[in-house]
């Protein structure tokens, strides 16, 4: 949970959005802030909603909806205590039980990978051209990321072998996440807002690295390096 009260985590069918205490129009403020800040995250995703107790009708949840699409998020669940607002979201199509979500298209996963507990998601195989992983917390691969795939993660992204993709750390806009990699050769590496490429002549040498954030430039030191 952070201190704006919404909080991001990483389903089976996507991801589950909770808005938390405060009123509607907050919420939606706080959200779209979110969304903003981590639009590399979000961008062609899909979301359910959590509203809590609050019982919104239709034109309030089409308005969580409207504000999803403008960056690139599909709404297709709202979930909540309220009559009111379980009416409201079935008559606009939307599901209001995530077992119902076997309707939506199956999110695009690297391959089977254990469910996220305290935040961190393992993937224990080779992501190849094409493939994406998007977690809201930190993410470790045992294996490989080839050019052409794509790690996105809120937090550290700890590569247990060759990264050549593209990886974004801190994709919420935390500048104190790391990318780190046996073999740290990624096409294109970002932490929060920063962005950096991998020189041609570094991709020939291959050495454990950790990316980070310092003096407002991403630096690539020694993974041991304290």
């Amino acid at each position: 949970m952070q201190q704006d009260g919404i909080s991001i985590k990483g389903i089976r069918q996507g991801l589950l959005i909770g808005l938390g205490e405060g009123s509607y129009e907050e919420q939606l403020l706080a959200l779209e802030r979110r969304l903003v800040v981590g639009a590399t995250f979000f961008q062609g995703g899909h979301a359910a909603l959590d509203v809590g107790e609050r019982a919104l009708d239709a034109g309030e949840v089409e308005r969580a909806r409207e504000l999803l699409s403008r960056h690139d998020v599909e709404l297709w669940a709202v979930l909540g205590s309220s009559d009111e607002t379980v009416l409201a979201a079935a008559r606009m199509g939307l599901a209001v039980n995530l077992e119902l979500g076997e309707r939506l298209e199956r999110v695009e996963r690297a391959a089977a990978v254990d469910e996220p507990g305290d935040g961190t998601l393992l993937v224990e195989r080779t992501l190849r051209a094409g493939q994406k992983v998007h977690h809201p917390g930190h993410v470790v691969i045992i294996g490989d990321v080839h050019a052409g795939a794509e790690v996105i993660a809120g937090g550290h992204v700890v590569v247990w072998g060759k990264l050549q993709g593209m990886v974004h750390a801190g994709a919420f806009g935390d500048a104190a996440a790391v990318a780190c990699a046996l073999d740290l050769s990624p096409t294109q590496l970002r932490i929060a807002g920063h962005i950096a490429r991998t020189p041609d002549e570094k991709r020939h040498r291959s050495a454990p690295e950790m990316a980070r954030v310092r003096d407002d430039r991403i630096e690539a030191v020694a993974w041991h390096h304290k």
